[in-house]
This record gives structure tokens, C-alpha cells and sequence, in this order.
């Protein structure tokens, strides 16, 4: 049976986080048009917002003081170190690539107020941290401003824009090829009750969609226990699912509300596996005092090789991000960050080849791209807007003794609910 996802945009996302949002946005000027449309009258190249005779403008919208700080640094970095090796070798259109970045630390009127900034002066961002800071200017971008937005999260609800597009798998799907994991690995079966712990709002919720989905597929019961992003101490919640009798957790909040939870449960003699979404993990962890639980058996989904895996393009990468960035840490934000920049810069090849530097040419580009790999596990399909650009998820496991703290315990595949799941309604 198929089975379409709910929004959570609504009520549920919080009425209060959309007045702000709404208040943020209220007022907002007119975007600059000024150079829309002009030819380079040394290429003979349309360009438009972002785009001189000499650069090429992107928006890097991150978080690196909120709740998402390690992630945001290092996907940042990353982006960054894609562009200055792009300018090394000669730039793109015969242009420099530029990133424009602003910290909004996972505020939702900073996020918003960084945006509305930007947006006049870039040809689109590379990077947005946040779903439903991204979601609530998702309609501003569709009906009037157009440039494509990457956005660093995962939400089903951004699908179905031509200008916010997802790369990687939803969290819906992304929960459902976890739980699937635990199935196969004959760790949950049916009629077995999981447990869930999410962030109220888009994120979470969006997961809750697919560890439903999943267990209506399986068999399975769901209990529920949401918290805040403010919400650090898992205790409460641990106590809560091992009084339920749950045979399994999983978890779709931050890092710090994993290591607590795994700790929490490790220390009460509450021995069930955990699988998270790919936001819920940073290497950082490992040094706590919940490293040990975390190795024993927390498991994550995504859509990259970890950063640490053999294959030449993590290992690649890995070098030369130690090497421009030593005093910092790998981890998956940094493959995912360069995935991102990487994207934006075989959509600015093509829109060179194609003489059109616009944000129209930049949007026609990425829907003639089907088959976009960077050697990071899996290939992405962007021909359809209304679709995630992969369905697929690499199951991996925290390990202290790898680059970037995790391995890889099962390849990129589609669990067959993920595969007969449906966006929509």
C-alpha cells in the first residue's frame, strides 16, 4: 500500500516560528533587477543577478553558533575550499567564484533577515542550514526571486519547487531505509514497538512521516517523544521509551541530543540499538563520555560515503581539506558541503556552454541533469522537482579509529517501503 506524506509546514511546525517568519519578511524591498537579462559583450553571455565580466556571486546561509555550529564550519569550509580550488585552475565563464557568507545561527529572523540581505546580489545560494527557515521563504523564491537554493537539510516539504532542491534523500526516506537496517539485521520484527525522538517542527516531523510509514510496512508501533532544539537532556525521554518496552530508537534531532540519549540509555542498562537521521551525528561526540555507546550501537543514515571511507573520492577530499584547514576535524558536513558546491559549479559549466550566466539558465541546467556524481556513493537525478535526487541511504557506524568517526556497515541502497513511498498531499 502507498501511502502520501503529510505536510508539516502547519500547525504542528509551530505557529509561533511562522509569525516571526512572516514578520521577518514583512516589508520586504523589490529584488534589484539591474543587470537582468544583459549580454557579456565579451562571451556573448546572459547574465544577471550575481554575475559580472569578472565574478560569479553565491550565498552561503549557515549556522556555525547554533545548535548545527560544527556542521555549519565545516560545510562552509568545505564550499570554500571547492571555490578556491575552482578559481585556482582558472575559474568558470572566465569568471571567479565568490561566497557571500552569513552565520544565522540557527535564528529564524537572522536566517531570514541574512536571506532577504543576499538574495539582490548573488545568483543563488549554495548552502541554506535550516528547513523551516528555508520553507518560509520558499514561496518568495518560487514567485518572484528564482535562483536556486541548495539547501543543507532534508525536508520533503521543500520538494516540488524548481529552485529548492534537495540533494540527498528526504528524512522521511532517509528514517524508512534505517529502520529498514534493523529489519534486515533481524534487531526489530514485527510486532516489535521502535521509539522516536524528533525536533518539533520540519525536520523531525518529516521523519516521524517515514518511521510511520515504515512501521505500518512492518508491523511495527511507533511511540512518540518530541522535544526542542533547546532540549539537551534526554533523560526524560529515555525513561519514558524503556517504560514503553521499545525494542529500538530512532533519533532526528541534533548531535548533542544523540550523545545523550545513547549515554543516558547506555547507563541505565537500556541496550537497544539506535539509527539517526544524518544530522544527528558529529565526531565530537566520540570524545564524551558517551563515545563508547555511541560505537557499540548507533547507527546513521545518509546519502554520502562518509568522509572517512577508502574510496578515492572521500580520501581525495579528506587531503586536501586537512591540508587547508589543519587545525580543524573531518567530518560528513565536509562531503556534503563540497557535493553541494560541486553541484552548483557543473550547473555553471553548463549554463556557460549554453551562454546563459542567468538564473533561469542556472534553473534549465539543473533539470537537464539526471546522472550527477562526485564519487561520494551515489548518483543524483534532478530532472524532477517534485522528487528527492535519490532514494538511497548509506547505513554507517560511529568508529573512533576512522577519519571522520564513521564507517560504513551497509552500501548505498533503497529499502523496497522507501522505494514504494510517495511525496505529496
Amino acid at each position: 500500500m502507498k501511502r502520501r506524506a503529510r505536510h508539516t509546514n502547519a500547525p504542528r511546525a509551530g505557529a509561533a516560528l511562522l509569525v516571526v517568519l512572516a514578520l521577518a519578511l514583512a516589508g520586504c524591498s523589490n529584488k534589484a533587477t539591474e543587470g537582468d537579462g544583459k549580454d557579456d559583450a565579451a562571451g556573448g553571455v546572459k547574465t544577471g543577478e550575481g554575475v559580472s565580466d569578472k565574478t560569479i556571486s553565491l550565498g552561503v546561509l549557515t549556522d556555525m553558533t547554533g545548535v548545527y555550529a560544527s556542521l555549519g564550519k565545516s560545510v562552509t569550509q568545505a564550499q570554500q575550499l571547492w571555490a578556491d580550488q575552482t578559481n585556482k585552475a582558472g575559474g568558470i565563464c572566465g569568471r571567479t567564484i565568490e561566497l557571500t557568507v552569513r552565520d544565522h545561527g540557527y535564528d529564524p529572523q537572522k536566517a531570514v533577515a541574512a536571506y532577504t540581505e543576499l538574495e539582490p546580489d548573488v545568483l543563488g545560494f549554495a548552502q541554506f542550514i535550516g528547513s523551516p527557515f528555508v520553507a518560509a521563504v520558499e514561496k518568495r523564491i518560487d514567485g518572484q526571486d528564482k535562483g536556486l537554493v541548495l539547501p543543507q537539510a532534508w525536508s520533503a516539504n521543500l520538494l516540488g519547487s524548481p529552485y529548492v532542491r534537495v540533494v540527498g534523500a528526504t528524512y522521511d526516506i532517509e528514517t524508512i531505509n534505517a529502520i529498514d537496517y534493523l529489519l534486515t539485521q533481524k534487531r526489530i520484527t514485527k510486532g516489535d514497538k521502535i521509539g522516536h525522538v524528533y525536533f518539533e517542527g520540519d525536520y523531525g516531523e518529516n521523519a516521524l512521516v517515514g518511521s510511520e510509514y515504515a512501521a505500518e510496512q512492518a508491523g511495527l508501533t511507533v511511540v512518540e517523544q518530541k522535544i526542542k532544539p533547546t532540549d539537551n537532556d534526554m533523560s526524560a525521554q529515555v525513561a519514558a521509551l524503556k517504560k514503553a518496552g521499545v525494542k529500538a530508537i530512532v533519533i532526528s534531532a541534533g548531535p548533542r541530543q544523540a550523545a545523550s540519549l545513547v549515554g543516558v540509555a547506555a547507563a541505565g542498562g537500556f541496550n537497544v540499538p539506535v539509527v539517526g537521521n544524518n544530522s544527528a551525528f558529529a565526531p565530537q561526540l566520540l570524545a564524551t563520555a558517551a563515545g563508547p555507546a555511541l560505537m557499540k550501537d548507533y547507527y546513521i543514515a545518509s546519502s554520502t560515503l562518509p568522509i572517512g571511507s577508502d574510496e578515492a573520492a572521500p580520501k581525495k577530499l579528506a587531503t586536501e581539506y586537512a591540508a587547508a584547514y589543519p587545525d580543524d576535524g573531518l567530518d560528513n558536513g565536509v562531503v556534503s558541503g563540497y557535493t553541494a558546491a560541486t553541484l552548483y559549479g557543473e550547473l555553471l559549466k553548463t549554463a556557460c556552454e549554453n551562454k546563459d550566466l542567468t538564473r533561469e539558465g542556472i534553473d534549465k541546467a539543473l533539470l537537464g541533469l539526471d546522472a550527477f556524481s562526485t564519487g561520494f556513493g551515489i548518483t543524483h537525478d534532478f530532472s524532477d522537482p517534485a522528487a528527492p535526487s535519490t532514494r538511497q541511504s548509506v547505513i554507517m557506524k560511529p568508529d573512533s579509529k576512522v577519519p571522520g568517526g564513521l564507517k560504513v556497515v551497509q552500501e548505498a541502497q533503497v529499502a523496497e517501503p522507501a522505494e514504494s513511498f510517495t511525496f505529496g498531499g
